[in-house]
């Protein structure tokens, strides 16, 4: 019978028994990964950017250190600690994806493993055919997942979306398709890093219980999460690393508040950052007027021309339908709602990454969007590479990003690793810098679409506190976020999309609560 662990031991954890047989699922004896950049895990097309660039890095960077812990079946590990600390490459070692150059890592048991938002999709085909891809690079067969298709899709809640091509879902949508295969195949390790960080309030909540559910199976789940809410609520055990090193493995009340403790001021709560209230000057001016626009995503992939009837290649699907508004120039916008209403769509119409199909939209001024983390990253290049790169994109000259370059690797805090490829980064890392480029520059009118999920507590309140700079000097702002708190606190004006359309509107508390009532209505429902 498992035994949750009481006492918390710093730096080397764990040699309790657990489980019923007492073996250990997962086995890491002195487990270091070391990074030499420019040579040892770089592949050939990094090694030819680096020989032209006449790059001759040698700084070895520790992404893990001495790790020694031991995983029984029944737990439910959370895994903690800030952006850089070790946290991905851990999850890389486990999935069998990379060797450590020293120490052992034994796994024992089937491992399913979710370690990024769209990790191993195929963005052309539909949500209903990379559950296929996925399965079978899982190792199942089709007749299995035949049998377990329905229940993934019912799990998910994408509903409509499940038939649309992957490359129209939202971060989070991404994120829910994700998890339901690979918590629905049965495995005996389930591995998740950040799988869930832009999930809506609704699905967060779902994805625990099923992870317990798990463990009444005698599954092992590790857990990589910035939100210590939820590894307090559903895990049994916390491992905390820092610098590549196990800093402490116990209780999860105890590490995460002590972890807190040490790396920022914030609250136990991630969403509980120190938010000042806006007081912005609005005027009667618009900046943004959006007339009746619709997006509507066909269904033309060889997949579907092949297998489907001619009917059906026909159907048109509305992300966005007949939706009207309109911004004035001061206001901070909050956009609320599940995943799956509309909300990316929106963000990309209106940076002009996609043209409506019907309807109209005018604004006035310079736009700068960020959003989602790594948006725009070409991954075989460094973060250095990608600093310019991005700048350029956003029409800065070379010269320009010369001088903005110190300034952003000292926000991101992350200057050891970016002379590293992009490739090496975690989602939290990603965050950080693609952040810290957008940070520096001055919009005229300034669209995040949940741009912060990944980051750590100590940058999540760094970055808060800089978008509400950033607001400031913007004409108007539009904040696409599951962060409740930030909508009350900051935002000016709230409205809540489901299924494409706008279905409330007004002051932040009033969307907010109505939005709450919603969800506990659906939940008491079902």
């Amino acid at each position: 019978m498992f035994m949750k662990a009481n006492d918390f031991n710093t730096f080397q954890g764990f040699d309790a028994d657990r489980g019923e047989s007492g073996q250990a699922l997962l086995a890491l004896e002195h487990t270091s990964v070391t990074y030499f950049l420019g040579s040892k895990r770089e592949d050939l097309q990094s090694r030819v950017l680096n020989s032209v660039a006449g790059r001759k890095v040698r700084n070895t960077l520790w992404a893990l250190r001495d790790v020694c812990f031991h995983a029984y079946a029944g737990e439910i590990i959370g895994i903690v600690g800030s952006n850089g600390a070790g946290k991905t490459t851990l999850c890389r070692v486990l999935s069998g994806l990379l060797l450590p150059d020293t120490g052992n890592a034994e796994v024992h048991g089937r491992v399913s493993a979710l370690l990024s938002m769209g990790t191993g999709f195929a963005p052309q085909l539909t949500g209903r055919e990379n559950i296929y891809l996925n399965g079978m690079m899982l190792g199942f067969s089709r007749s299995h997942i035949d049998r377990i298709r329905e229940r993934i899709i019912d799990f998910s809640g994408l509903g409509r979306f499940i038939d649309q091509p992957l490359k129209t879902y939202s971060s989070g949508m991404r994120g829910r398709l994700g998890f339901s295969i690979a918590s629905m195949v049965d495995p005996d390790i389930l591995i998740l890093d950040e799988a869930l960080s832009a999930g809506d309030l609704e699905f967060s909540e779902k994805a625990g219980k099923k992870m317990q559910a798990l463990i009444s199976e005698a599954s092992l789940v590790l857990v990589v999460s910035h939100n210590l809410e939820f590894v307090h609520r559903f895990c049994t055990r916390a491992l905390w690393l820092d610098q590549g090193r196990v800093r402490a493995d116990g209780d999860p009340e105890k590490i995460t508040q002590t972890y807190l403790e040490t790396c920022g001021p914030a609250p136990r709560k991630k969403k509980a950052v120190d938010l000042k209230p806006s007081n912005p000057l609005i005027r009667e001016s618009e900046v943004i007027q959006v007339n009746r626009v619709g997006v509507a995503y066909g269904r033309s992939s060889w997949f579907r021309r092949r297998f489907l009837p001619s009917e059906k290649q026909k159907e048109a699907f509305w992300a966005l339908d007949d939706l009207s508004f309109s911004v004035r120039q001061g206001e901070i916008l909050g956009v609320i709602g599940p995943n799956g209403a509309g909300k990316s769509t929106l963000c990309r119409v209106l940076a002009g990454i996609m043209k409506p199909d019907k309807g109209s939209i005018w604004i006035d001024g310079h736009i700068m969007s960020l959003l989602s983390f790594g948006t725009g990253f070409d991954i075989q290049l460094t973060g250095r590479d990608n600093v310019f790169l991005n700048g350029m994109m956003l029409g800065f000259t070379r010269s320009e990003m010369f001088a903005r370059y110190d300034s952003i690797a000292a926000f991101s805090e992350i200057e050891k690793f970016l002379d590293q490829p992009v490739k090496q980064y975690s989602n939290g890392m990603r965050t950080r810098l693609g952040f810290s480029i957008a940070a520096m520059m001055n919009p005229d009118i300034f669209i995040i679409d949940e741009a912060l999920n990944a980051g750590d507590a100590r940058f999540f309140e760094k970055a808060s506190a800089k978008i509400q700079e950033m607001m400031s000097r913007a004409r108007a702002t539009i904040v696409v976020t599951h962060n409740m708190k930030f909508v009350r606190t900051v935002c000016t004006r709230a409205f809540r999309m489901e299924k494409g359309c706008l279905v409330d509107q007004g002051a932040p508390q009033g969307v907010v609560s109505r939005y709450r009532q919603s969800i506990r209505k659906t939940k008491n429902s079902v």
